[in-house]
């Protein structure tokens, strides 16, 4: 996976509404949810959760596909992959990752 496109897909989760969202569609499995379910998992307006999933769907990082009149959503486990791959490459030099321990 190249800089821009790791790059583009950190962005779309970089907002509260979205990295939600794409939450629950995680959490939700391979077979995802409707648009209207989603709307009701969030509790926010049908354009509001339209505009961001545009936004994870531009990224790569949710699928949709048309079931009659509705839309179901599913989030793309490949490309979440791809990216944590991508931040994980080389991580530090070799050496087992450090422990972090909240006080």
């Amino acid at each position: 996976m190249d800089l821009a496109t790791s790059a583009k897909r950190l962005a779309s989760l970089g907002h509260e509404n979205r990295l939600e969202l794409f939450q629950i569609l995680v959490q939700a499995g391979p077979g995802g949810m409707t648009i209207g379910e989603l709307q009701s998992a969030l509790d926010r307006p049908a354009s509001t959760v339209a505009f961001h999933l545009r936004e994870l769907v531009a990224a790569d990082l949710v699928t949709q596909e048309k079931e009659g009149r509705m839309v179901r959503c599913r989030a793309n486990y490949m490309a979440l992959n791809e990216v944590l791959q991508f931040v994980k490459h080389n991580c530090c030099g070799g050496t087992t990752l450090p422990v972090f321990v909240a006080k």
